[in-house]
């Protein structure tokens, strides 16, 4: 089955708020096995709603709408789907008495589901169907969650399972080059990469009567890819971020960190408290920018600097281990480097970055030459170090128990 979604709303068309809803649909609708086409933002115009309706309702069996199921005169999505699906609509007295009841302010104890006064709607005719939820998210998501999503999977007869795959090390076209004979012989699951922030992601995706049946059919899939790529995949879990799978890995082998960054300026450290419970094993983040805080805070020698400069393998070196004395830890990461887009040199160009991870006195350094503006330079530099830390961990780790 096909399934189209529509957002309604001027807000949403100018780009006053963020459309999360149609991600979450877009999800949701995966999950269930219906396949999307077409995803279509209209503003609260009668006749642009009509033609938008109408053409979707056309082209798909399912059209989710959100948005315009207000009581102002420019939610007009009711009487649009109403007109177009030829139905009349009617008042609802079970609706009207809860709408009574929260205006009385019995809202506890008369209204069953407090998150909002705009009540959604089936409409079934000829076939077709089309699905009307409210707007804000906070009463579009438990509507759908308790409501629509079992409906429609009544509706459906297979499902889609969805696993994904995250690397870092390894760009886009490489990931590909390396799968090609997967993804040139795909027919179900699945295979699609997304190129993130110095990662890819590896979506694979299996169509099945069930979802035992989805599973076993990617889990083959999976397992060759990570035996191609070893270590450079961090996790298959999609809700795991690659924080997240260094704060597990630190916890698993009793290992506390530190972060001394530079031209960073404490990113790292800010990625790692995204993870709730971190701090059992992130201690301390130390931006150092100066050549003054890195003697300072974290001994690197004053000789270094003047010989081979604050960008340099080097200082790097003295950063990470320097940061694991001053905050005591088993693991410190450093970063150092010149993030643009003034500073650079022919000899150290903008996007130069040198960064170390020392675990337990054993340091390992690396260095890097990022490209794109400032922003984009320092997003890559974090994201390489919390890998460094976790590759370094791991080598560890591999080292101790041989």
């Amino acid at each position: 089955m096909v399934v189209e979604l529509i957002s309604v709303g001027t807000e949403i068309l100018m780009g006053n708020i963020l459309n999360s809803n149609t991600q979450y649909l877009a999800e949701k609708c995966a999950l269930l096995g219906l396949d999307q086409y077409y995803q279509v933002t209209v503003g609260d115009n009668y006749g642009r709603m009509m033609e938008s309706v109408k053409r979707a309702l056309h082209r798909s069996d399912i059209v989710i709408l959100t948005g315009g199921l207000g009581p102002t005169e420019d939610d007009l999505t009711k009487e649009v789907c109403a007109e177009a699906m030829e139905m009349e609509l009617v008042e609802d007295p079970h609706t009207r008495s809860q709408l009574e009841a929260f205006f009385a302010g019995n809202i506890y104890k008369e209204i069953p589901d407090p998150n909002g006064m705009a009540p959604g709607l089936i409409l079934e005719k000829n076939g077709k169907t089309a699905i009307l939820l409210p707007g804000p998210p906070n009463e579009l998501y438990p509507l759908f969650e308790g409501q629509v999503f079992p409906y429609l999977e009544r509706l459906q007869q297979s499902v889609l399972v969805s696993r994904m795959v995250k690397i870092c090390g390894y760009g886009e076209s490489q990931v590909e080059d390396k799968l090609l004979d997967l993804i040139d012989g795909q027919t179900n699951p699945t295979i699609a990469t997304y190129a993130k922030t110095a990662e890819v992601h590896i979506r694979i995706t299996a169509r099945a009567a069930d979802y035992e049946e989805g599973k076993a059919l990617v889990a083959p899939v999976i397992r060759e890819i990570k035996s191609r790529f070893g270590n450079a995949v961090y996790t298959t879990d999609e809700k795991t971020s690659l924080e997240m799978a260094v704060a597990a890995l630190l916890k698993e082998k009793q290992l506390t960190m530190a972060a001394a960054e530079s031209c960073t300026g404490g990113m790292v450290a800010a990625r790692m408290v995204n993870v709730s419970g971190v701090s059992d094993v992130f201690m301390q983040g130390m931006v150092t920018y100066s050549n003054e805080a890195k003697m300072r805070l974290l001994g690197v020698r004053e000789e270094t600097l003047a010989a081979y400069g604050a960008v340099s393998e080097e200082t790097a070196v003295q950063m990470a281990e320097g940061g694991a004395a001053a905050a005591g830890t088993d693991v410190c990461v450093s970063i150092t480097g010149i993030a643009g887009p003034e500073g650079g040199t022919p000899e150290k160009p903008v996007g130069l970055v040198y960064m170390a991870c020392c675990v337990k006195g054993k340091t390992v350094v690396k260095r890097y030459q990022f490209k794109g503006n400032r922003a984009k330079i320092r997003e890559q530099s974090t994201v390489k170090a919390l890998d460094l830390v976790r590759l370094c961990v791991l080598e560890y780790e591999n080292r101790s128990d041989s």
